[in-house]
């Protein structure tokens, strides 16, 4: 039955310090989804799409959490082959704490810490990777739509993309592939799931016509700055313990997040002559993206470098590129985490120091793993899309796309 037999451990095998920085690192993701993307994306959109946006980010949150539970974990977590977990086992069976017996079962990726927090901790991760598709199509999504894609997404592409890549017996896993915190499996993934969606959800109403102008930017920092400080648990947490690697992951995090928003500052000075705070908390954002794949395999230095060629990439995945594929990505989902996904999935394979990670980088791997992620993402997602479209249609009418999500959507809105 596969992932049934986790290990039971006596519980004075568990480590209490690495328990409770994984309980800490568990609480700092999802902090990056409630409320820092929230916030992040809710200041972008307009006034009349606040409350629809910040509905939108709940509502994936708590519907990832059960899916994830009865069934998402032991897909990608169960053992069963190189391309899917166990379909047989629920999370409901497979986790297990006994008081009276005094033991726990463990995951074998984190044999020091309860496996109800090894599973928690990638919830977490589970949780932010649909909310970061929700920047591409904002605006424009019906909200029982968006349930729907979320829930096939989460199951039919995330689970199956984080076993290739995390489970050791992946298949992408086993050809050496590197993904510490999750470059290809979350940024990658959404970044990619996100363009096919703004692709085929079409431009909102005005796009290309008229300013469409963020509602409140001081949001927007906030939220940058909430996903900076989740970051720490989302990337140092992926050491699955509280030792030096943890320690090393959190320092390349902080200073690629801080070359990624001085990269973007200047790229924007050079060529708009004005640096922005939309375009240094998108910078911050482009930084940790590009080094959550590395974060656990190179020193201070490369996460530097990887950080501040992320800004100025993103900078033009966000304008130039944009502008070339003529999608309406409303929020940059594929120009900052797509691009940054893909530019720190292939740093890692060049910059990786078996000093730190314990092996080396292959290009080869990682440039395979990139192209499968690209195409499994977008296949996968164009095919839901088609699914849900046709059975519920996506898109809010013309009418209610002008009054705004808010009142659309949830009858709600901001005086």
């Amino acid at each position: 039955m596969g992932h049934m037999l986790a290990p039971q451990v006596p519980l004075a095998q568990i480590s209490a310090g690495d328990t409770a920085w994984m309980l800490m690192a568990t609480t700092l993701v999802l902090l990056m989804t409630l409320p820092g993307l929230a916030l992040f994306y809710a200041g972008m959109v307009r006034k009349k799409n606040i409350l629809g946006t910040m509905a939108q980010m709940l509502a994936i949150a708590a519907l990832v959490s059960v899916l994830w539970f009865a069934c998402g974990y032991n897909l990608a977590f169960g053992t069963g082959n190189a391309w899917i977990g166990d379909w047989a086992a629920s999370w409901m069976q497979a986790v297990r704490f006994n008081k009276v017996l005094g033991t726990t079962s463990v995951h074998p990726l984190a044999p020091s810490i309860p496996e109800a927090v090894f599973a928690m901790f990638q919830l977490s991760f589970a949780v932010i990777t649909p909310a970061l598709i929700v920047g591409a199509f904002a605006e424009r999504i019906r909200f029982a739509a968006l349930l729907w894609f979320t829930a096939l997404w989460s199951l039919c592409v995330y689970a199956p993309l984080a076993h290739w890549v995390w489970s050791p017996e992946g298949w992408l896993a086993q050809l050496g592939a590197l993904d510490f915190a999750g470059g290809t499996v979350v940024h990658l993934n959404a970044g990619v799931a996100g363009l096919v969606a703004a692709w085929w959800l079409k431009p909102r109403l005005g796009w290309g016509q008229e300013a469409l102008m963020p509602a409140n930017l001081g949001y927007t920092m906030i939220g940058a700055a909430l996903l900076w400080v989740g970051w720490m648990g989302f990337n140092a947490g992926s050491a699955g313990a509280a030792d030096a690697r943890a320690g090393m992951a959190m320092l390349a995090t902080q200073l690629a997040a801080a070359t990624g928003a001085l990269g973007w500052m200047l790229a924007e000075w050079t060529v708009r002559r004005t640096p922005t705070l939309l375009g240094l908390s998108s910078g911050v954002v482009a930084g940790l993206v590009a080094v959550t794949p590395a974060s656990g395999f190179v020193g201070p230095g490369a996460a530097a470098v990887i950080g501040a060629l992320a800004g100025l990439v993103c900078y033009w995945g966000a304008t130039g590129m944009k502008r070339l594929l003529g999608v309406d990505d409303s929020l940059d989902v594929f120009g900052v985490h797509g691009m940054g996904g893909l530019l720190g999935a292939v740093l890692t394979g060049v910059l990786a120091d078996p000093r730190i990670g314990g092996v080396s980088g292959s290009l080869q791997a990682q440039l395979v793993a990139a192209g499968a992620t690209i195409a499994f993402s977008a296949v996968a997602t164009a095919a839901l899309l088609w699914l849900v479209d046709a059975l519920i249609g996506l898109r809010i009418t013309p009418d209610q796309e002008r009054q705004g999500l808010d009142l659309a959507q949830h009858g709600e809105r901001i005086e």
